[in-house]
């Protein structure tokens, strides 16, 4: 396997891990954290690419993109934990189920 090879094979296995923390856990935290492997996995990707056709240069944009993209998320993202912590007392995204009215 060329190193390509292994990059591709990488992003999907960190995209597979993403998916599957997104999907068993139920702590809003973890949940975050299965986002943020799944867009490394897409800046690997977008690395990879880039590397493969050296005259594009878009893949290193788009990754940066991403890197930009996911540090708002995640600050929005733990303000808005933060903020339901406050009024639910807890994580857990199945215990958060009540609207305030």
């Amino acid at each position: 396997m060329n190193e390509i090879q292994v990059l591709l094979l990488a992003g999907a296995v960190l995209f597979s891990a993403g998916l599957a923390v997104i999907i068993s856990k139920k702590n809003a935290v973890m949940v975050l954290m299965g986002i943020e492997l799944i867009l490394n996995a897409a800046n690997l990707n977008f690395i990879a690419f880039a590397t493969l056709y050296p005259e594009w240069h878009d893949g290193q944009f788009f990754a940066l993109f991403v890197i930009v993209l996911a540090a708002a998320e995640a600050a929005v993202g733990l303000a808005l934990i933060l903020r339901a912590y406050r009024f639910f007392k807890t994580v857990d995204l199945d215990r958060m189920n009540e609207l305030k009215g």
